[in-house]
């Protein structure tokens, strides 16, 4: 079976985006395709794929977020900037819109040709200053955007700059099935450098390892930063491995804006993969 794709990056995180309202696959079917195609060197590979469905209510469309372990997500920031041209383009909405998902609607604008906009879903679930104390890790800051919502610890980490990534995997992977947070978590670790960007790196649960970004990571870390008075201005700008991302906070409203790139368009023709 031959599967029209696009492959898309926001920031380093790459999707595989399927239109579903034509191709109708199951969530089984979507989620064995998902496990096989994800696979680096072996297929396609990506952190996601992201499946474009029909709106069950109020929505322009309806995004369905696979992992590359094949669970499904509520939500992805960098997934919906993506989802959001990937719609523009092919017609499915016009410049501004509403994307159904499982932490909420979504709302969606296109800025210029590459450059999109999304409303995160608002923090639900907030436990400020968790007592950890484990390493030299004494707190953390959880949320949870939308509700339900995507879990995310937010750590101050000021010697991130210069620690290789490969010596937080440990703790990383620690924090994101503490026995405390039932969904597991993605965990962000965070330092405010000199110049005031934010250095931000984050370790997502499904990919479970450090990925180059994560728009939802983005959007806590900024609220935690913002609420905390450790940031006084409404835009922020974040410096993950993949680029740049900014969030602009008005009240409790987070939106997370940055630039969306088209890899590549084609049909998947994998030989070993069975849905």
């Amino acid at each position: 079976m031959d599967i029209p794709f696009w492959k898309m990056q926001g920031a380093g995180n790459d999707f595989i985006l399927l239109n579903n309202m034509e191709l109708g696959l199951s969530d089984q079917a979507l989620k064995n395709l998902t496990k096989q195609v994800c696979k680096q060197r072996l297929s396609l590979g990506s952190d996601a794929v992201i499946a474009v469905d029909s709106p069950q209510k109020t929505g322009d469309i309806r995004m369905r977020f696979f992992n590359a372990d094949g669970t499904e997500a509520e939500m992805c920031g960098n997934g919906v900037r993506c989802l959001a041209r990937f719609a523009y383009e092919k017609k499915f909405a016009s410049d501004s819109m509403q994307i159904e998902t499982m932490a909420g609607l979504v709302a969606a604008w296109r800025l210029d040709q590459r450059l999109y906009k999304v409303a995160l879903n608002s923090p639900h679930q907030v436990k400020q200053t968790i007592s950890y104390g484990y390493d030299e890790i004494e707190t953390v800051d959880y949320c949870e955007l939308g509700d339900p919502g995507v879990p995310h610890l937010v750590i101050s980490y000021p010697k991130l700059a210069t620690t290789s990534l490969e010596d937080l995997v440990e703790i990383a992977r620690r924090l994101r099935f503490w026995e405390q947070l039932p969904k597991g978590a993605n965990v962000n670790f965070y330092q405010i450098m000199p110049s005031g960007k934010v250095l931000i790196r984050t370790f997502e649960r499904g990919v479970e390892g450090f990925t180059y970004a994560c728009g939802t990571g983005a959007g806590a870390t900024a609220y935690f930063l913002h609420k905390k008075n450790e940031i006084s201005q409404n835009l922020i700008t974040l410096s993950t491995r993949g680029g740049i991302l900014k969030i602009e906070i008005t009240e409790d409203n987070l939106f997370l804006i940055g630039e969306t790139t088209i890899v590549a368009k084609g049909v998947i023709c994998d030989e070993n993969l069975r849905i």
